[in-house]
């Protein structure tokens, strides 16, 4: 973000306290996105700071999908048997207001420092079962070529990785950095998908198209999450135009997400009762391999369990229960009725 903006907006003082606690950057290209004269604008809405930053409740959390209770070493999360979060580095092109990670990145978070890296690799390495490795941050497409291409390298040679995924919102926000170098950087035998965060259709641009088919035509299948944000794409049509235009762009829409348990992102939020029944309407306009799985992470660190598929059962109003991977049931609260 241009310094005479951030300044703009740190001329409210409870936007600069919003700064102040949560990282704040947005580049130029959202910038231009931005339509100025709407106050709902929905890609204002995701980027820019907002005073309710700044209130919480009671059911959010630091860390709300529970990274910290499944982390045998800095920079791994071993949720799943067979998959681990690999996170290299913390910082990000653009910081989303509603990030479950918010806590965790921002400037000074940084990259693991080489000995942590090591470590890392070190623990996949060691660890048979684990079948693919998830390179997640932070962003990994903030990294140098060079940087991603040494991590490659490594996973290339542990034959246990079979698959290597990158989640990553750059393609989408800042697609200048998805260079010819970086692109030849994810080159592997082994199967390479990448996963990119777009939450609204406007955010395709044609910078944003020419970026995704670098991808494509490397041979490096794409797919889609994207979150519920109430003000955002919370309504059918805007979710029937975001997954169409992907879809039609070879991206597969993979996760749609229930937003997540956040410090300060209740504005965002809406209940499970109003994703589901916007969910709903998807089905039958769209085509198939168009509509994603509608998903909820179980706060605490117990995985995602699908809200399509109803393994989510309400309790009383507002509470549910929900049966992680393993059988294992916890209350959730939504947003009251």
């Amino acid at each position: 973000m241009k310094p005479q903006r951030k300044q703009q907006l740190a001329t409210d003082p409870a936007l600069a306290a919003v700064m102040e606690r949560y990282a704040v950057s947005v580049t130029d290209d959202v910038l231009a996105l931005i339509d100025e004269g709407d106050a709902t604008d929905p890609i204002a809405r995701q980027y820019l700071p907002d005073a309710r930053e700044l209130q919480t409740t009671p059911e959010e959390l630091e860390d709300p999908i529970g990274d910290g209770a499944h982390m045998p070493v800095k920079g791994i999360v071993h949720r799943y048997p067979d998959r681990v979060l690999l996170k290299p580095v913390h910082v990000c092109a653009v910081y989303c207001r509603f990030c479950f990670r918010r806590e965790q990145v921002g400037p000074g978070a940084e990259m693991l420092t080489a000995d942590e890296l090591a470590k890392a690799l070190a623990y996949i390495r060691n660890t048979p079962a684990i079948w693919e490795v998830i390179l997640t941050g932070g962003d990994p497409f903030v990294m140098s070529p060079r940087r991603l291409k040494e991590i490659m390298q490594v996973l290339n040679d542990i034959p246990h990785v079979q698959v290597i995924r990158f989640h990553t919102r750059v393609p989408a926000a800042d697609p200048a950095r998805v260079t010819d170098e970086l692109v030849d950087a994810l080159q592997s035998d082994k199967a390479v998908y990448t996963v990119i965060h777009c939450n609204h259709a406007r955010e395709l641009t044609d910078k944003v198209r020419a970026a995704t088919q670098k991808l494509v035509k490397a041979g490096i299948p794409l797919l889609s999450q994207s979150v519920l944000l109430r003000g955002v794409n919370d309504d059918a049509a805007t979710l029937e135009a975001l997954f169409r235009a992907l879809t039609a762009m070879k991206i597969k829409p993979y996760y749609l997400h229930h937003p997540d348990m956040a410090p300060g992102t209740g504005h965002f939020r809406l209940s499970v009762e109003e994703g589901r029944a916007i969910t709903a309407q998807l089905h039958g306009k769209l085509s198939g391999i168009a509509v994603p799985d509608y998903v909820l992470d179980i706060p605490g660190g117990f995985g995602k369990v699908s809200l399509s598929e109803s393994p989510v059962v309400e309790k009383e109003p507002g509470v549910y229960e929900a049966t992680d991977f393993n059988g294992r049931t916890h209350d959730y609260i939504s947003k009251k009725k």
